[in-house]
């Protein structure tokens, strides 16, 4: 065999062999990796693009507002719970599941509490469901809301009184079918300014 052929052989072979490598590291990438168990203070879910989908945090990592990929602090406060959120095609927040837990350092609860919350496309939120029990607010139920405001709210609040709440397109509470505590049922009638036109109780 010749010198030239030697060379051909040798140069076809350093191609193919050069292929297959390629072709076979490009098989190990396509296979997902695997984890027992992995453990994070943040994790970002990304489009190929690098828009950000969701994020998945601790109470001290959890961003702030973001809208179009950028962090808006001053569009609320720093928010202590850890949770998910959920971003749009255009890396703006739209909904999340947040929840907390805390004591200060008298042992009193200062933070307590889940919300899951479903956004309008460029706005606040349209649904929310949350319950929160702590120094400050005792509450839990379903909000439904509109632009103007909270249009439906069934839960109870820190009295004890469950309601089913109406309301326009405003905000305006205009209806109230509750329940106190003791078990009094009524339904509550409001003008535009939240004030009492009729209650309704069932005869005795």
């Amino acid at each position: 065999m010749n010198t030239a052929v030697q060379k051909g052989l040798i140069v076809y072979s350093a191609v193919i062999s050069t292929v297959a490598l390629a072709i076979f590291l490009m098989g190990a990438r396509s296979q997902p990796t695997r984890f027992d168990e992995i453990s994070v203070h943040r994790l970002n879910v990304t489009e190929p693009d690098g828009t950000l989908r969701m994020v998945i945090s601790n109470k001290d990592r959890l961003p702030p507002v973001i809208i179009k990929g950028k962090e808006r602090p001053e569009m609320g406060e720093a928010r202590p719970q850890a949770g998910m959120i959920f971003y749009n095609d255009e890396g703006t927040e739209n909904g999340g599941l947040i929840f907390s837990g805390r004591k200060n350092d008298k042992g009193q609860i200062v933070d307590a509490g889940a919300s899951l919350s479903f956004d309008r496309y460029g706005a606040g939120q349209t649904i929310q469901l949350a319950g929160v029990d702590d120094s400050e607010n005792h509450f839990a139920g379903l909000a439904i809301n509109d632009v103007g405001g909270q249009r439906v709210w069934a839960g109870r609040d820190r009295t004890g009184l469950a309601s089913i709440s109406l309301a326009g397109t405003d905000g305006k509470e205009r209806i109230r079918l509750q329940v106190t505590g003791e078990g009094q049922a009524s339904i509550v009638f409001l003008d535009a300014k939240g004030n009492v036109i009729q209650e309704v109780s069932p005869a005795k």
